[in-house]
């Protein structure tokens, strides 16, 4: 019996590797910048730095990706004051679909792509053994001792990373393209979630990435949102609800003020009252006399 074979096609293929190195840059790097004719991915592990670019300046942070395009002038420095840690991969790729990130450069990346990319970062070492003392690229060392197919995995995730991308990015532009009633449930149902995260998360940190980041949404959209449902800023909703919790603390007079600061991840009690007072008009303490002066007017 004859069976049809089908051609499978492949909308991104890496022909060639050029580099791949993780740096672990000192708090005052400096590099004056460069062109190269090849694509580059350029991948903050730990910390941020600045780079500048024809299309525009750039301060990535930990999780944050950029790509560069053949021939687009880059330099990089850090602020001098956080040493950062950052992955790059150089290769070539001829695929008419990279063109997609000749306009969409900068990304943070979601919790399938950090996936994805903690695969290349553990195949990059199988692939090409430890970064070279020498500073320049990585080489490829002891071939015969590497896992098998460690090159071919390293690519693979390489691309699946680039088609991730591309894929989200076109979830996300249909999500802004559908039906108003559709996008208002979407809307609607990510409010809540987010809600009900930072009530969950009230007595630790949390930041406007880390929230982006966990329900993969833009900081734009994310706080158009809140503008439209709160008339709050994300941050600034998150810190009404812990003084609303911090108040209900002090109702409740089972913690002293700095025991509350302390549960609500505050660094220090004069923070802690200084964002209390912002938001309220008085400080904790004062709000505390009040509720005393309260009960004590009840009484008599």
């Amino acid at each position: 019996m004859f069976f049809e074979r089908y051609n499978v096609s492949r909308e991104i293929f890496i022909e060639k590797l050029i580099s791949c190195h993780y740096f672990e840059f000192a708090k005052n790097y400096y590099f004056n910048g460069e062109r190269h004719d090849f694509w580059e991915v350029y991948y903050v592990d730990k910390g941020e730095i600045e780079v500048t670019t024809d299309s525009g300046m750039y301060l990535l942070k930990q999780g944050d990706m950029l790509v560069h395009e053949p021939n687009e002038f880059h330099s990089t420095r850090t602020n001098g004051k956080i040493a950062p840690n950052v992955f790059l991969v150089t290769f070539e790729c001829d695929a008419p679909s990279l063109a997609f990130f000749k306009q969409n450069k900068w990304f943070h990346l979601g919790s399938e792509e950090r996936s994805i990319m903690a695969l290349l970062l553990k195949e990059s070492f199988h692939a090409f053994g430890p970064n070279p003392t020498h500073g320049t690229v990585r080489l490829i060392a002891n071939p015969n001792d590497r896992p098998f197919a460690s090159e071919q995995l390293f690519v693979s995730y390489l691309e699946i990373l680039l088609v991730s991308l591309i894929r989200n990015h076109a979830v996300q532009q249909e999500w802004r393209k559908a039906p108003t009633a559709v996008k208002e449930k979407r809307e609607a149902d990510l409010f809540d979630n987010v809600i009900e995260y930072m009530k969950q998360n009230l007595h630790g940190t949390l930041s406007l990435d880390q929230l982006c980041s966990h329900f993969c949404v833009g900081k734009s959209n994310l706080s158009i949102i809140f503008k439209n449902r709160q008339e709050r800023g994300v941050m600034e909703y998150w810190n009404h609800l812990k003084i609303e919790t911090a108040k209900r603390y002090i109702r409740e007079n089972n913690y002293n003020l700095t025991e509350i600061s302390e549960l609500l991840g505050y660094n220090s009690l004069h923070y802690f009252s200084r964002q209390f007072k912002k938001t309220t008009g008085m400080t904790p303490s004062e709000y505390a006399k009040t509720l005393t002066s309260r009960l004590f007017n009840q009484r008599s």
